[in-house]
């Protein structure tokens, strides 16, 4: 395992809810903000730096019936050192106390520093490259800290523990290296409760559960990379309900752990769960994970949490439930690198729930989600999709649901739109499939050049205006018939921010004819007050701005200009004024067959027949101009710089 990133920056985790109520993943991100009743400042710590884990074997003792919380354990660690090492520091809560700590057979000293540290002495150095197994055995009352990370609670009447550790919450009920950015390759976990209980954690049972005495031990093992956020546990008096997924020969078990009295109710939801899975895997690639399993749990928070290989969910709500299982691909398997790019878990799971309504309820019902989305992105002018080094301390700010999750995924819809769908759908299939990026992380740059690889063009400028810069545009069209065959498109745009001067992008329009005619056109806009003329297949009676909703954009407006031709009108030369070349706009029905210059003084100072001229050669000032055509000769001027 290598270890890619490193979070360098100190995250203040004030987890409340963000006064935010415009769109459906709202209440989505608003519970993944994981609400708290305080403030805490919790940095990656420095001292676990030095050394990158392997493997982890967890062994947990809990009862849920029992009149506190408390858990029991031994943690057994294999690593390697990244430069020598006299100790190894684990993260871990001051609230739990270590009995022993052992390498091997022999015994080390170890400290717990009063700073959530457990410091261990090793017998001696260790040298750079070279791995080593410590075992940790420990107890304690998992700290109340608000953050979800270790819960006792009841379900009608019944017991059940739950973890939530997103994203510094794994230390306060085993010790740890939360580091996000440190995959561990493989786990196994043990867990040992009452045996009337149902354990649930990452992976699969490579064996029957182990009775012993009144308690029962159940094994999961997870062979995928996995950071120590996503690592989970639960147990109560759960029903299983399986079913399956996948395609020969990559089948694998759906597995929810449901709580009984709601098993009847929720299983019509959870059949939806193989086939969005279907959808995914048709859009993207085969299930990431399906060498072990996929499915649920219900626990007691108030939302959903992409725990690798089995989500835990408060309630079964199909949205909800493609959510959670878009991080899969876009979380799981491929992590953002930093909190700065948390769009990449969070807006892409936000999108790719939304095509879920695509695929599944239709054109009009993904417009309509759409247009949700962007009436609350641009009811604020400001906001950036990827965060700044401040931003990227404050909790409600990384799970804002209008930028990381609404924006993000609308921003996702206007690339698919730009790109197309083959480069779009490929470019992301190559991103997920990046042997330096799957299993691993991913930076907002390595999604870029993905997409302009397959696109064959540079996104910067689009990535600058939409990603990293702050706003939206509003438009004003005005489409006039400009003779046979074609109208002629002026596009004028603002911005809601001064971050961006322009927003580039192609604007799509629907036009409509009087005998119920309509088509789809895309201008390719990049300037302000541009003029395009477009063929069109019929006489322009009206027109709508992006009805498919594309674009990110407010109170645009899109309407027919005067509808009597006017061929003197519809012939213009630009760029005016001008110092080099000169073009002249006209009609392609008309046939262009000579043009005469004059200077002030009325002397002939150029004659050709071509629609493009140069006048470098001209003095300067003002210049008239005949235009002689089949339908006639029109007289327009212009000024040499």
């Amino acid at each position: 395992m290598k270890k890619t990133y490193l979070f360098l920056f100190c995250l203040s985790i004030c987890f409340v809810f963000a006064q935010e109520n415009k769109s459906r993943s709202h209440s989505i991100a608003e519970a993944e903000m994981k609400s708290a009743s305080q403030l805490m400042s919790v940095q990656v710590n420095p001292n676990t730096a030095n050394y990158d884990i392997t493997y982890h074997k967890l062994e947990f003792t809990v009862n849920p019936g029992a009149t506190t919380k408390f858990i029991s354990g031994k943690v057994t660690t294999t690593y390697t050192a990244l430069s020598n090492m006299n100790t190894i520091t684990f993260d871990m809560a001051n609230e739990l106390t270590v009995s022993s700590v052992k390498k091997g057979t022999t015994s080390l000293t170890f400290t717990e520093s009063g700073n959530n540290e457990l410091v261990i002495t090793l017998p001696s150095t260790q040298a750079a490259g070279t791995s080593a197994t410590v075992e940790i055995t420990y107890s304690g009352t998992p700290p109340n800290n608000g953050m979800g990370s270790f819960e006792k609670t009841t379900h009608n009447g019944s017991p059940i523990i739950w973890t939530l550790s997103e994203p510094f919450g794994a230390r306060d009920w085993w010790p740890c290296k939360q580091d996000l950015n440190d995959k561990i390759d493989s786990i196994d976990v043990y867990i040992t409760a009452p045996s009337q209980y149902v354990a649930v954690s990452n992976g699969i049972e490579t064996t029957a559960p182990v009775i012993s005495g009144t308690n029962k031990t159940t094994h999961f093992h997870h062979g995928y990379p996995i950071p120590a956020y996503l690592i989970c546990m639960a147990v109560s008096n759960y029903s299983v309900y399986t079913q399956s997924a996948g395609t020969p020969p990559n089948t694998y078990p759906i597995i929810n752990y449901i709580y009984p009295e709601d098993l009847a109710a929720v299983q019509s939801d959870l059949d939806q769960t193989p086939l969005i899975l279907d959808l995914y895997e048709t859009l993207f690639e085969v299930y990431p994970f399906h060498n072990e399993k996929y499915g649920h749990a219900e626990f007691g928070w108030g939302g959903g949490m992409e725990h690798t290989t089995v989500s835990f969910m408060v309630g079964f709500d199909r949205q909800l439930i493609a959510h959670e299982m878009g991080h899969h691909w876009f979380g799981d398997k491929v992590t953002c690198g930093t909190w700065k790019d948390i769009w990449l878990n969070e807006g892409f799971a936000t999108y790719l729930a939304d095509l879920v309504i695509e695929n599944f309820d239709g054109d009009a019902a993904f417009v309509a989600d759409k247009q949700s989305m962007i009436d609350y992105i641009v009811s604020s002018p400001s906001g950036n999709v990827y965060l700044t080094d401040a931003q990227a301390t404050n909790v409600d700010r990384i799970f804002s649901s209008r930028l990381s999750y609404d924006k993000g995924a609308m921003v996702l819809e206007m690339l698919r739109f730009k790109l197309g769908d083959a480069a779009f759908f490929q470019g992301l299939k190559n991103y997920l499939a990046d042997p330096n990026l799957a299993y691993k992380y991913a930076t907002t740059a390595n999604l870029q050049s993905h997409l302009e690889a397959v696109y064959g063009q540079s996104l910067t400028e689009f990535f600058n205006d939409w990603i990293y810069n702050q706003g939206y545009p509003t438009y004003t069209i005005t489409a006039q018939n400009w003779g046979t065959g074609q109208a002629k498109f002026t596009i004028n745009q603002t911005q809601s921010d001064a971050s961006v001067s322009y927003f580039e992008m192609p604007v799509p329009v629907r036009i409509h004819g009087a005998g119920g005619q309509q088509a789809d056109i895309v201008l390719n806009n990049t300037t302000n007050g541009e003029v395009i003329i477009q063929s069109v297949p019929f006489q322009i009676t009206s027109i709508e701005f992006d009805p498919e909703r594309h674009l990110i954009a407010a109170n645009s407006t899109a309407t027919l200009g005067n509808q009597n031709f006017d061929m003197d009108s519809a012939i213009a030369l630009y760029p005016n004024p001008a110092s080099d070349v000169i073009h002249i706009q006209m009609p392609t029905t008309s046939i262009l067959e000579k043009i005469t210059v004059y200077n002030s003084l009325g002397q002939k100072v150029m004659e050709n027949s071509n629609i493009d001229f140069s006048v470098s050669s001209l003095s300067t000032g003002v210049h008239y101009v005949d235009i002689q055509t089949a339908d006639g000769t029109y007289h327009k001027k212009f000024i040499k710089k």
